[in-house]
């Protein structure tokens, strides 16, 4: 049976002691999002992959899009949808 080398560290292992504990916990966090797989909007699989800095691939249906530069949807990306949704159906009003 294989042991895990690491417990707590995870993916940031690969830093040892460097850089300090909490640098290396916001850079585990970051790093575990941008390497996760996420939802396609277009064809809803878990495909999409970050190919570089805010460019994401869907392999199933072939879609690249925009998002952010550690995760597909951002905080602020929500924030402006709904601020874009709310204005649209004011002015349908």
């Amino acid at each position: 049976m294989v042991n895990k080398r690491t417990k707590k560290a995870g993916i940031t292992g690969k830093y040892g002691v460097r850089y300090g504990a909490s640098l290396r916990k916001q850079v585990k966090k970051i790093e575990i999002s941008q390497h996760a797989r996420y939802t396609c909007s277009f064809c809803g699989k878990d495909s999409v992959k970050r190919m570089s800095t805010g460019i994401w691939n869907c392999h199933a249906c072939k879609k690249v899009q925009a998002g952010g530069a550690y995760m597909l949807n951002t905080a602020q990306a929500a924030q402006v949808r709904s601020t874009i949704r709310r204005l649209r159906e004011g002015t349908d009003v």
